[in-house]
């Protein structure tokens, strides 16, 4: 899925703010796990026929739910990426309500790479993920990203679609800075 309100001719100038997202729709199905293990620790409060006392119930009943949402809310927020770069800033916005979200200044950014083949294996899984050796990364769905490479050293890894185009944006706004130089 492509959204790319401001074109996508490589040729044409940079647009003043360029978007871009990732979408992994697996991740509804999950969340569909969640809401169904919420709808069972509903139905055990509601309508159980459990005979062995209150305190198994309870702990049923509170064990689904919060499982549940758990699941549900945990999915929710890693369905979909949203990329926006613009003048100064590198935005990254998970999920529908944009958390966990990270602004990254481009005068942070001594780089950025396009990389094909961005796994969730290679990270450990989906979502906001932190991994010593390889750094941070915002992983999605497994497809092309954007290695940002940082001046503290460190890298940050986002799935996006149309990862080359956003590179291109990307190292038009870098401005030269020597490592070391104080940012402004």
């Amino acid at each position: 899925m492509r959204d790319h309100r401001h074109g996508e001719n490589a040729s044409a100038a940079h647009p003043d703010v360029w978007t871009g997202r990732a979408t992994n729709r697996v991740q509804w199905l999950l969340a569909l796990g969640g809401a169904a293990c919420m709808a069972l620790g509903i139905e055990l409060a509601v309508d159980s026929a459990w005979t062995s006392g209150s305190a198994p119930l309870v702990m049923a009943v509170v064990g689904c739910i919060a499982a549940g949402l758990l699941v549900l809310f945990g999915t929710l927020a890693f369905v979909h990426v949203a990329l926006r770069v613009d003048e100064d800033h590198l935005e990254v916005r998970c999920g529908h309500i944009g958390l966990p979200r990270r602004r990254i200044p481009l005068s942070q950014v001594a780089g950025a790479t396009y990389t094909s083949h961005v796994t969730p294996r290679h990270w450990g899984g989906w979502g906001y993920r932190w991994r010593p050796e390889k750094g941070t990364a915002v992983v999605v769905r497994q497809g092309e990203g954007v290695v940002l490479e940082l001046w503290d050293g460190h890298t940050f890894t986002i799935t996006v679609d149309d990862a080359e185009a956003a590179v291109r944006v990307i190292k038009a706004r870098l401005r030269p800075r020597k490592p070391g130089a104080a940012a402004h």
